[in-house]
């Protein structure tokens, strides 16, 4: 009986073998699916995420680096209107749209109701106003009409370079499709953020200063935040 016994407690840690040699050939296995989701994230989203960073580095940096948004080219246009003018503002808006050949309608439009005012000591009706303005990365427009008139006036600014990158990386008069990429530029950047954790946790036998770091930089990032909101 007791050499059953030893013959037992001597197999056993054969037993263990197979399941441990599984466990880390699994465990092989995630860490190298996850190091090529890693580096296959980080190529989708390598140009995007520098011009992000850069212009982002850049509106942090402006005033001290007094970096310069190359100038603006302002131009003023008197457009006459067709006969019969726009009726209300969603008419002059589909009207200028395909008159000044521009991409999407216009990103707003406000309606001021012909109102009495003073003008010394009489009183005047001012007639009804509408004022549309478009945006897109590389220009806006603004458009002013006062109603009963047979002009529109229209003032297009145009930026330069930095702006017009500024505009894309706010996303400020883009169409749909830049703001799908860019939410996958951002989705791109939160799973690098956790696949990278896991791959130095996997990888990295010094799993405690690693901890350390994160904890201190999670604290940090709080900490600057409540100052700044504070």
């Amino acid at each position: 009986m007791k050499d059953s016994n030893t013959a037992l407690l001597a197999a056993e840690p054969m037993l263990r073998k197979p399941a441990v040699a599984n466990t880390n050939g699994r465990r092989g296995s995630f860490l190298k699916w996850l190091r090529k989701t890693h580096s296959w994230i980080g190529l989708w989203g390598a140009l995007l995420g520098l011009m992000f960073g850069l212009t982002g580095f850049f509106q942090n940096h402006r005033a001290v680096m007094k970096i310069e948004a190359g100038s603006q080219q302002v131009s003023t246009l008197r457009l006459n209107l067709p006969s019969p003018a726009p009726s209300d503002p969603d008419a002059m808006n589909k009207w200028l749209q395909q008159e000044l050949k521009l991409p999407r309608p216009a990103e707003r439009v406000q309606r001021e109701k012909a109102h009495p005012v003073a003008w010394g000591d009489q009183s005047a009706i001012q007639p009804e106003r509408w004022q549309l303005n478009f945006r897109a990365p590389n220009y806006t427009a603004q458009a002013e009409y006062w109603v009963g008139a047979n002009q529109v006036n229209v003032r297009r600014v145009e930026p330069g370079i930095m702006g017009v990158l500024e505009n894309l990386h706010r996303a400020n008069g883009v169409g749909v499709a830049w703001v799908l990429i860019a939410d996958t530029i951002a989705g791109a950047m939160i799973l690098l953020s956790l696949t990278g954790v896991l791959l130095w946790t996997g990888l990295n036998k010094r799993r405690t200063v690693g901890a350390a770091i994160f904890g201190v930089s999670i604290v940090a990032t709080l900490f600057v935040v409540n100052a700044t909101l504070g």
